[in-house]
């Protein structure tokens, strides 16, 4: 039997650091079958730039791994690659476990604020099948919630654990959605990457060349992971988004263990770090993360001093 190389970089508990198992995918997903092939490599797989193709394949992973058998998002929607995402939640799970004495902590005691949890609704559906977290998923998009909630309620092995808010201003991340009694031991984001429209399609015009699709005969290039708008772009772009969102974050200082976010262009750290250092966080941090050539990282930051920390861990995970 062949083993299959691991991706470089990955987080070692997570489950998609090897090539894709297409044969244990369809047996556990048989719809996923009719989109794989045998590659020019003579290896079996799909064809990435196929957006139906990739949400089958989401599918199917979300089946195997993660015991979730109804999902599905409404065309045009982010359809994440799920190994990136899994990358994040295992990160940010030692970061809690580093308060709790290299513990990292389990069950519905651990409360996670998903900030824009888009219709795909990854996050949480990882989180909790990992870790039994709980979360709370915001969104400014009612159709992307209301999509989010239908596959919580589609699978029973998910009803309690997630649940959902709408967002009713779309400048405000924490403000006018959380409740000042709410406690949060970690936030997690995928931020809009692009600071405008135009900005956005060319970098979906970039991953189409990348996908070695060049100028085909289709009228624009329909991504394989697809995006609305507001999932892709917003005003200042990823740095304005989390610039925003340290901002808030100093108005809510103790209702948060961690506030993290992905960023992901190395370029923008110097930008994020000043703004932390604004808003006189008592720690912040940078953990790098790499699926293969593609690298990314969290920036994660704490309003709490270490006995703080402590005495936080004491009263919620103990």
């Amino acid at each position: 039997m062949s083993i299959s190389p691991e991706k470089k970089g990955m987080h070692p508990r997570n489950p998609h650091r090897g090539r894709y198992d297409f044969k244990q995918l369809v047996t556990s997903c048989p719809e996923l079958a009719r989109f794989v092939a045998v590659n020019e490599y003579n290896d079996p797989s799909i064809d990435f730039a196929n957006p139906d193709a990739v949400k089958m394949l989401n599918r199917a992973i979300l089946k195997h791994f993660y015991g979730v058998s109804q999902w599905d998002i409404p065309p045009g929607y982010l359809c994440p690659p799920i190994p990136g995402r899994a990358d994040y939640i295992h990160h940010v799970a030692d970061l809690l476990g580093a308060c709790n004495g290299d513990v990292i902590p389990r069950g519905n005691s651990v409360q996670v604020l998903d900030v824009g949890v888009g219709a795909n609704c990854v996050y949480p559906i990882i989180g909790h099948s990992e870790y039994g977290w709980k979360f709370l998923g915001t969104e400014i998009d009612p159709v992307a919630l209301e999509n989010a909630k239908k596959i919580v309620d589609s699978n029973e092995r998910l009803e309690g654990a997630i649940h959902f808010r709408l967002q009713k201003s779309t400048r405000d991340i924490f403000r006018n959605c959380l409740k000042p009694e709410e406690r949060f031991d970690l936030t997690v984001c995928n931020p809009p990457f692009h600071a405008s429209l135009e900005e956005s399609q060319a970098g979906s015009k970039r991953k189409w060349n990348n996908l070695g699709k060049g100028t085909s005969s289709r009228k624009a290039p329909v991504l394989n992971f697809g995006g609305q708008e507001m999932e892709l772009w917003c005003e200042g772009g990823e740095v304005g988004f989390i610039r925003r969102m340290i901002e808030e974050s100093a108005l809510i200082p103790k209702q948060c263990l961690w506030f993290t976010t992905l960023l992901s262009k190395e370029s923008h750290l110097p930008l994020i770090y000043g703004a932390l250092d604004f808003a006189r966080v008592a720690d912040g941090r940078t953990m790098d993360m790499a699926q293969g050539q593609k690298k990314s990282r969290i920036v994660a930051w704490t309003f709490l001093s270490e006995q703080e920390q402590d005495e936080w861990t004491r009263q919620r995970w103990k």
